[in-house]
C-alpha cells in the first residue's frame, strides 16, 4: 500500500468509525482527532519521501477499474499536489479541535458531523491524487455529497439554500467538465488508435490537438474550474456557503475545496491544452482582475463578518489566476504559493473570526466594538491572521503575492498594475474591520450589560453601564491556532522548503504549455 492510498483510506475508515459511534459523542470526538493526527502523520511521511528532483509524479499506484475505456485507479503527485494535500492534513484536525463544543441544529450529533468531515477530507485528498481523468471527474463530483450535507444539515438558518446553490454550481461544471473529458478521450483513440483518459498518455497527444479542438477541450475545463475557484461571474455560490457553513466547515470550503479548481487550472488545463491556455489567457486575466477588484470592493460593502471573508478569497483567487495565466515561473510559483498561504491564512481567520462570533453571538459587524479590552488574546490573534491576510511582509502570505506581481509584471504589466490596487484595498478593508471589531468603545450585548436590570435600554457608554466578563482564548482555541501562527511566521521569514517542492513541478508545467521566462528567452544573464 503507498502512502497516498493510506492517506485516501485511513480517513474513510475514520469516517465509517466515528459514524457508528455518533451515539457516543466524547468517544466519537477523540475517536475522529486521533484520526486525523494520524493522517498528519503520514502526510508528512509523503512530505519526506517525495523528491523535488525526481520524476515528475512520484507515490505512483495504478490499479484496473474499467478495462473497455482503459479507466484506472491512478494515483500520484507531483509537488503542487503534495503541498495541497499536507495542508488538507494540517486543517482537519485543527477544524475537529475548533469544533469540539461547536453548537449544532436539534437533531445532530457531533458524530455525524465529524464523520462527513473526515470522508470530506478522504475524498478531497483523492481528487488532488487522481492522475487518471475520468477518476478525476468521479472524485470532483462525489466530493461534493458530504459538503452538501454538511453544510445543510449543520448551517444556518438559509443552510438549504446554500447546500443546493453549492451543489448545483459546482455539479453543473462537472458536467461540462465530463464532456471536454469525453472529447479528449475521442481525440486519442482517433490519434492512437486507442483512447485514454491517463493525464501522462494524454499531454502529449493533446498538445499537437488543432488550437480548434483545444478551445473546445478548454472551455469545458475552464468552466468547472472557474466554478470551483470560484472567478467572476461563477462566484455567488461562495459568499452564500461560507455565510451558511458552520465555522469549521467553511474553513473546509475556502481555505481547501476552493483549490481543486485553482489546482485543475494547472494539472489540468494547461497541460491537456497548451495553445488553447495561452489564446484565451487575455479572457482569464480580465475576469482575474475584475475578481481581484471587485471582491476588494465586495469587502468593505460586507454587514456579515461571514461574507466579508468569501469576498476577501474572491478577490484572492484573482491574484491566484493572474499568476497562473501570466505564464512565468515566478508568477506561476507564487500562484501555488498563495494557494497553500490562503489555505493557512483564511483558515486562520475564518477560526478566529468564529470564536468571536462564539462569544458575541452575532455574525453582524456592527454588533462589535471594543473587544480587544475585554479579549486581548482574541483580539492579536485576529490582527495576525488580518496581517497575514493583507500579506505584510514577514508573513507568510508575502512572499506569495510578491511573486505573483514580479512575475505577472514580465507579460502582464497592465493586469499587474491594475492588481496592485487591490493590495492597498486589502490593506484598508483589513484594518477597518479590526477596528470596528476590536477598538473603540465596547460594543454588543454579550460584552455589555447595564447596571438597571434586565430589558433595560442604557448607553453602555454611560457610567451606569457596565461589563459582562468575556473569556478570552481557552486553552483549547490556542491549541487550534498555534500551528498556524507558528506558519504564518515561519513561511514569512523562511519559505524555502515550501519553494524547493513547488519550483520543478511549475517548470514542468511551463514546460509542457512550451513557454518560457523572458529573460531566458532573450538569453539573459
Amino acid at each position: 500500500m503507498t502512502l497516498l492510498v493510506a492517506l485516501i483510506l485511513l480517513p474513510i475508515v475514520g469516517s465509517v468509525v466515528v459514524a457508528l459511534l455518533r451515539g457516543n459523542a466524547p468517544v466519537a470526538k477523540w475517536t475522529a482527532l486521533g484520526f486525523s493526527l494520524v493522517e498528519l502523520v503520514i502526510a508528512l511521511a509523503a512530505w519526506a519521501a517525495y523528491d523535488p528532483a525526481g520524476p515528475r509524479l512520484q507515490l505512483t499506484s495504478s490499479v484496473e477499474w474499467i478495462p473497455a475505456f482503459d479507466i484506472r485507479l491512478s494515483l500520484g503527485v507531483d509537488g503542487i499536489a503534495l503541498v495541497m494535500i499536507a495542508v488538507i492534513a494540517l486543517l482537519t484536525p485543527l477544524v475537529l479541535g475548533y469544533s469540539w463544543g461547536e453548537r449544532l441544529p436539534a437533531g445532530r450529533t457531533h458524530g455525524g458531523f465529524f464523520s462527513l468531515l473526515l470522508l470530506e477530507q478522504a475524498l478531497t485528498v483523492a481528487v488532488f491524487a487522481a492522475t487518471d481523468l475520468f477518476l478525476f471527474y468521479v472524485l470532483f463530483e462525489i466530493m461534493l455529497i458530504p459538503m452538501y450535507f454538511l453544510i445543510g444539515g449543520y448551517g444556518g438558518e438559509k443552510r438549504t439554500y446554500a447546500a443546493v446553490k453549492f451543489f448545483l454550481y459546482s455539479f453543473l461544471g462537472g458536467l461540462i467538465m465530463l464532456a471536454s473529458a469525453i472529447g479528449a478521450y475521442v481525440y486519442s483513440a482517433e490519434v492512437t488508435g486507442t483512447g485514454t483518459f491517463d493525464w501522462a498518455t494524454l499531454v502529449p497527444v493533446l498538445a499537437e490537438a488543432p488550437t480548434s479542438v483545444q478551445v473546445w477541450l478548454f472551455l469545458g475545463f475552464f468552466t468547472a474550474f472557474a466554478i470551483k475557484a470560484p472567478l467572476i461571474p461563477f462566484h455567488t455560490w461562495l459568499p452564500d456557503a461560507a455565510q451558511q457553513a458552520p465555522i469549521g466547515v467553511a474553513v473546509i470550503v475556502v481555505g481547501v475545496l476552493d483549490k481543486v479548481g485553482t489546482f485543475g487550472f494547472l494539472r489540468y488545463s494547461l497541460p491537456l491544452t497548451p495553445e488553447a491556455s495561452k489564446l484565451l489567457a487575455p479572457l482569464v486575466l480580465v475576469l482575474a482582475v475584475i475578481g481581484v477588484l471587485y471582491g476588494s470592493l465586495q469587502a468593505f460593502g460586507q454587514t456579515d463578518l461571514k461574507r466579508f471573508i468569501a469576498y476577501v478569497s474572491i478577490a484572492h483567487f484573482g491574484f491566484i489566476a493572474l499568476g497562473i495565466f501570466a505564464f512565468t515561473s515566478q508568477a506561476q510559483v507564487g500562484a501555488v504559493s498563495y494557494m497553500i498561504n490562503h489555505s493557512i491564512a483564511t483558515g486562520m481567520l475564518i477560526l478566529v473570526i468564529g470564536m468571536v462570533i462564539a462569544r458575541g453571538g452575532s455574525t453582524r459587524i456592527a454588533d462589535y466594538g471594543g473587544m480587544a479590552k475585554v479579549a486581548p488574546l482574541l483580539a492579536g490573534t485576529l490582527l495576525i491572521a488580518g496581517l497575514s491576510t493583507l500579506s505584510l511582509p514577514g508573513t507568510n502570505s508575502f512572499i506569495s503575492e510578491f511573486l505573483v506581481l514580479v512575475g505577472a509584471f514580465q507579460t502582464q504589466p497592465v493586469y499587474t498594475v491594475l492588481a496592485t490596487i487591490g493590495m492597498v484595498l486589502a490593506a484598508v478593508y483589513v484594518l477597518w474591520l479590526y477596528q470596528r471589531t476590536m477598538q473603540g468603545p465596547v460594543r454588543g450585548d454579550a460584552l455589555l450589560g447595564t447596571a438597571d436590570g434586565p430589558g433595560a435600554v442604557t448607553d453602555p457608554n454611560k457610567p451606569g453601564a457596565h461589563r459582562l466578563r468575556v473569556a478570552d482564548l481557552g486553552a483549547r482555541e490556542i491549541a487550534v491556532l498555534t500551528p498556524l501562527i507558528v506558519l504564518v511566521l515561519a513561511l514569512g521569514f523562511y519559505p524555502k522548503p515550501m519553494l524547493d517542492v513547488i519550483n520543478p513541478s511549475v517548470a514542468a508545467t511551463m514546460s509542457e504549455v512550451g513557454v518560457t521566462d523572458p529573460v531566458t528567452s532573450q538569453g539573459g544573464n
